[in-house]
């Protein structure tokens, strides 16, 4: 019999959050490659820089960026979400939706990127958010559903009381201060940040109000050295001079990458810049770029970590980060016009890591020929990409004014939703990035639905490409009288998931040949009651005859839609239903779920009979909802199953009781 494993429901994730610690998840990245470095619970930073000392340089100074309540967003990033998914079956069963792929969520964005982390990490191939911009004029205001004590707080963040009671201040009287919607943000980015692709590109709309502590904020999530750009989008070409002597005519796109090698590919090129790539290689054409640091260049005595010989090969120019074999020509920088020792652009571990796209090239230098070291700057990348993209998105399209129109055109009625972004500004962005059939699009700020809008339009403009869209969206209400509800919306989320049907049925109108993905899939994240939870704090798992309530308290499709994500099949998988003896369980690939209460013995024979008799049946991992069965019912099932791993498959099976 299959060892029990109780994978966390929502009281054991509540035990378990009351143990979580800042920094946890990071320590375990520290023990699990550097072992050496712990001692008795302490951790010996000295060792670490013996570790790193010949790969990198290891400074003691450095800047960041500081705010009231920093350790408590990433506190909040740390702690998993007690919410259960419910998936809304009407809809979902609609033949328009039942094989779609797409996404929509009602529901909190932090929980939702939560949900999403156990079946879609490093799977996300573009994000796009438009946050709340904190203008002061009630656009955004903190508001925060945990529920800490000073004294909790203060213990879990290792801070003075009277810090941890300015920090709960800042959650609980619904500020709009900078360090508020900084840590408003921060659990959002970090989450967001796990999951993008390797090669994944996350774009941030934003105003001035936030810009510079946004980047500075990204610059901590994502690394400065993944900033590809902060680009400005013309968006109000008129100005707005509602404040200030400044017409505002104009917002920011900041653009990070999850590592170097990203999916970003940009626009095509002039003729005048086509003439630089002169050099070939493997059918790729490339232009030589200097390793020296040219301009303001730093002299060796200011960065003596970026002045070291390069070696050359001289039969085939190929280049070496240490003396080698052929490798024998020592190439220092210097700088051509004053014979000043400069530095390189790279770190000698670069060098290293990216020594093919370095080439030696002899040059002259006054009556001499001398060694310099260039970088292979490829017109396309080995998947095809160019290189550049405009700093400004400054055309017709970009304007806001567009956004507003489209979207009062769908909804037949102007002044529902405020500043919607408009789909000619989110198709751009789609073509800054290189997408391969079947890529994720992510937007947790989905507002009216403009990003889902424009990947559906981009999808039917772009033959044999699919890329799916995941949108996230607090079922914020409306306001009280305002246009939106006399319309007859209740919550935000009712305008975006109205609109991504209207927009649907007039691409289906004005392109009937369309075979794509038109639909959306759609779940709403609901918290268990009090009552709910003062149940499970009651139960009592060895009891003979208990409480089944609580899978009503949910609801089987719920439970069972949050396991699925959690056990990495995503929101869209193909779950089978199974009927044994009129009892239904749920099968998927290695996976078998037993939610119904009233599991009788007759269907325990029946399951036993399927395992033994089908040659395709063998799902290793039987997981069951603690509160559905009695203690009888679930030692039954294991005692019946045991001569599974006795006969001919010889299988042993795991069982997750989960509470």
């Amino acid at each position: 019999m299959g060892q029990q494993n109780r994978i966390t429901m929502i009281k054991d994730i509540i035990n378990a959050n009351n143990n979580v610690a800042v920094g946890a998840k990071e320590i375990e990245i520290l023990k699990e490659h550097f072992p050496a470095c712990f001692h008795n619970g302490s951790f010996d930073v000295g060792r670490l820089k013996e570790y790193l000392k010949d790969k990198m340089d290891v400074t003691e100074e450095g800047y960041e960026l500081r705010f009231l309540g920093k350790n408590y967003g990433r506190l909040l990033a740390s702690l998993d979400t007690t919410t259960v998914v419910v998936p809304d079956e009407a809809h979902n069963s609609l033949p328009e939706n039942k094989d779609s792929r797409n996404i929509y969520i009602s529901g909190d964005n932090l929980d939702a990127l939560k949900h999403l982390q156990k079946s879609y990490s490093g799977s996300v191939k573009c994000i796009y958010i438009d946050p709340p911009y904190n203008t002061g004029s009630g656009d955004f205001v903190y508001t925060d559903s945990f529920n800490f004590t000073v004294e909790e707080l203060a213990s879990k963040l290792s801070i003075p009381e009277e810090q941890a009671a300015r920090v709960l201040d800042l959650t609980r009287r619904g500020s709009a201060t900078h360090s508020a919607w900084l840590m408003f943000m921060l659990p959002r980015l970090l989450l967001a940040r796990d999951l993008l692709a390797k090669d994944g590109v996350i774009f941030i709309s934003i105003d001035d109000n936030e810009q510079s502590n946004l980047k500075l904020l990204c610059d901590d999530v994502f690394g400065e050295e993944n900033l590809a750009g902060n680009l400005i989008v013309k968006g109000s070409p008129k100005g707005s001079m509602s404040e200030g002597v400044v017409g505002k005519q104009h917002d920011y796109l900041l653009v990070y990458t999850r590592s170097l090698d990203s999916a970003l590919k940009g626009v095509e090129l002039t003729p005048e810049m086509l003439k630089e790539y002169k050099y070939s290689e493997n059918g790729r054409k490339y232009r030589l770029l200097g390793l020296r640091m040219r301009g303001g260049f730093w002299r060796r005595t200011e960065r003596p970590n970026l002045y070291y010989p390069i070696y050359v090969n001289p039969n085939d120019r190929s280049v070496s980060a240490h003396p080698s074999g052929n490798h024998t020509i020592a190439v220092y920088p210097i700088q051509p016009t004053t014979g000043v020792e400069g530095t390189w652009r790279w770190q000698r571990q670069k060098v290293e890591a990216d020594a093919k796209s370095l080439m030696g090239e002899q040059v002259r230098r006054g009556d001499s020929i001398e060694w310099d070291i260039f970088q292979k700057d490829f017109l396309e990348r080995e998947n095809g990409r160019n290189t550049k993209i405009k700093s400004i998105l400054d055309g017709k399209e970009f304007n806001y004014e567009n956004g507003t129109a489209e979207l009062s055109a769908l909804l037949g009625q102007s002044g529902i939703f405020s500043y919607p972004k408009p789909t000619s500004l989110i198709k751009y962005i789609l073509s800054m990035v290189h997408f391969e059939d079947g890529d994720i699009v992510l937007d947790f700020f989905s507002g009216s639905g403009t990003c889902g809008d424009a990947i559906m339009q981009w999808n039917a403009s772009h033959d044999n490409m699919s890329i799916q869209y995941i949108l996230i969206q607090l079922p914020e209400i409306t306001k009280t009288n305002s246009i939106a509800e006399k319309a007859g919306y209740k919550t935000i989320d009712e305008i975006g998931q109205a609109r991504l049907k209207l927009a649907a049925d007039k691409l289906r109108k004005e392109n009937p040949l369309f075979p794509g993905d038109l639909g959306f899939k759609h779940f709403t994240l609901k918290e268990p009651t009090a009552q709910s939870i003062e149940k499970m704090e009651r139960f009592e798992p060895n009891e003979m005859f208990d409480d089944k309530t609580l899978v009503d308290e949910f609801g089987v499709p719920a439970i069972l839609t949050t396991w699925l994500v959690r056990d990495g099949y995503g929101l869209t998988p193909d779950v089978k239903t199974l009927n044994i003896a009129g009892y239904e369980l749920y099968y998927i690939d290695k996976h078998l779920y037993v939610i119904n209460p009233n599991l009788g013995n007759e269907v325990v024979a029946a399951l036993l009979d399927k395992y033994q008799s089908e040659a395709a049946f063998n799902p290793q991992n039987i997981v069951i909802y603690g509160y559905a069965l009695s203690w009888s019912e679930l030692q039954g099932l294991k005692d019946s199953l045991r001569v599974i791993r006795d006969g001919e498959k010889n299988m042993r099976i795991n069982f997750d009781v989960r509470y």
